[in-house]
């Protein structure tokens, strides 16, 4: 295995995903101290992950799942979500749960399919980058790339629990948590909209 091509795609991989590890942090947040989901976590990310590179290799070697200007509309995935946990946050406060009150059901953390749908309409960017890479790379290094990019999923959802159980961020991440998680996703959301012109914008 040729090490700069590794170097290459781990360097690839850090820049077009250093956001997701935020996100990751405020998932595992979200669901800290529920039971398995880590794991639910983690499954999304390597399925939303997994599908943003399979489109970038089939784009890359002639067939295209999703036109360019599809790529855009990804926005509204993680929109929708930051709505629908924005939505239960107020109203779990409005039913008496405070931010301190473990009873409160912080949506007993989120769904795999819910990270892999943040994660795979994020990667919106990281599709538009991977294809000429893939496309200039060949088939043997694209799997040298795919190889690393997995393995950096693990390291990425590694660093993201281990952030959100540092004591002064745990701490801030319980507090504040539940209204940071919604703002993140709807400004995920938005941005995709809007660098990508989505309706016009």
């Amino acid at each position: 295995m040729n090490l700069d091509i590794v170097g290459q795609a781990a360097g690839l991989f850090a820049v077009t995903n250093i956001d997701d590890i935020v996100v990751l942090a405020l998932f595992f947040a979200q669901g800290a101290g529920r039971r398995g989901t880590a794991a639910r976590i983690v499954t999304g990310q390597y399925l939303g992950f997994i599908a943003i590179v399979a489109v970038a290799a089939a784009g890359a070697f002639g067939a295209t799942f999703l036109p360019a200007p599809v790529i855009p509309y990804l926005g509204l995935l993680p929109l929708a979500l930051g709505l629908k946990a924005g939505w239960q946050a107020w109203k779990d406060r409005r039913d008496g749960g405070g931010d301190d009150d473990p009873s409160r059901d912080r949506a007993n953390g989120p769904t795999a399919l819910e990270v892999a749908a943040v994660t795979f309409a994020n990667g919106g960017d990281n599709i538009g980058v991977y294809v000429p890479v893939f496309a200039t790379a060949g088939a043997g290094s694209t799997s040298v790339h795919v190889v690393v990019f997995l393995a950096l999923v693990a390291v990425w959802c590694a660093a993201g629990r281990y952030f959100a159980t540092r004591p002064v961020v745990a701490k801030a991440l319980s507090r504040w948590g539940h209204v940071l998680l919604p703002l993140v996703l709807v400004g995920i959301g938005l941005l995709i909209l809007v660098e990508g012109g989505a309706f016009g914008l």
